[in-house]
């Protein structure tokens, strides 16, 4: 015979197991609840689930922070503003190449943790991380003042100005073409973001600490600012534009770009005081923004290079 308290332990615990929601059915077919169900409904009534907002204090935090990933982007900011980093994580295939950086962490007591290629991949949510992954605090804004005063003594200066480019790997591209080229800063429309993503970074390879962002406020007055300030708005147009090789780029130049397919807004491109096509083949209708970037930069620095070698 069954011990009478191991029938009634199994008795709850069916109870227990089944659902609040299932319900059995008498001999007609009618479905019933059980009264053990029942009381627990009226006790323990279901209740939306309760959220748990951020507290602002966070919020700020990760607006300031921004998760880089690859090997250029992570050493770049090492190089240049080392005391923004926070954490970094890597493989240890990829220890060798950061053994600098890890040993000033460890004397700064900076968070840094060696974890598997797939830990990498989730972190960055991306594979193109080569092997490290760092948790930063972003670039202060600049504003196109602090800009203008800062070139204010350059006799040659080139800035981007960029119209709707918003493309993390065109952005990326843009960044490294101008720290290549040494552009002074990059202008970005009014409501265009300005804090760049990790994906930029990576594409940058180094290159996203180099050149300042500043996002202009008001497009009519910041272009009134440039052009007091001594710079040339030149303008790349793909259509009805004369040639690229016919335009003198001395002095201080503003190179304005748009997105690829929408363009330059006619509003801003009736600002500008020239506009300059990239002559080709025709095969295609238009260059990569970034390649049009790279284009006319290089353009600029081998004019500046060639005034350079006739006043010598």
């Amino acid at each position: 015979m069954r011990d009478p308290k191991i029938i009634r332990r199994s008795a709850m615990s069916e109870r227990v197991e089944r659902p609040a929601t299932q319900a059995s059915s008498d001999d007609t077919g009618t479905p019933s609840v059980s009264p053990w169900e029942s009381a627990r409904i009226r006790v323990r009534p279901s209740a939306p689930a309760r959220e748990y907002p951020i507290p602002p204090e966070r919020v700020e935090v990760q607006r300031k922070e921004l998760r880089i990933y690859g090997r250029h982007a992570v050493l770049g900011v090492a190089r240049t503003r080392r005391n923004a980093i926070r954490k970094v994580y890597y493989t240890r295939a990829a220890q060798s190449a950061l053994g600098e950086l890890l040993s000033w962490c460890a004397a700064e007591r900076i968070g840094y943790r060696e974890v598997t290629a797939e830990d990498l991949n989730k972190l960055a949510a991306s594979e193109h991380h080569e092997g490290v992954v760092a948790d930063i605090v972003r670039a202060p804004e600049m504003r196109l003042e602090t800009l203008l005063n800062a070139q204010a003594k350059q006799a040659e200066s080139t800035l981007l100005l960029l119209d709707g480019v918003a493309n993390p790997h065109n952005l990326g591209a843009i960044l490294r073409i101008a720290a290549h080229f040494n552009a002074a800063g990059i202008l970005l429309m009014p409501g265009a973001p300005s804090a760049l993503s990790g994906a930029a970074y990576r594409v940058a390879e180094g290159g996203a600490e180099a050149t300042p962002l500043v996002q202009i406020n008001a497009v009519a007055s910041s272009l009134a600012q440039l052009s007091a300030a001594g710079f040339q708005l030149i303008a790349a147009h793909t259509r009805e534009a004369p040639s690229l090789w016919q335009q003198s780029l001395g002095g201080k130049v503003v190179f304005v770009f748009g997105a690829e397919g929408a363009g330059l807004s006619a509003g801003l491109l009736k600002l500008c005081d020239a506009r300059v096509s990239i002559p080709g083949s025709g095969a295609v209708e238009s260059l990569n923004v970034a390649q049009s970037v790279a284009i006319l930069m290089a353009e600029g620095e081998r004019q500046r290079t060639l005034r350079g070698s006739i006043s010598r």
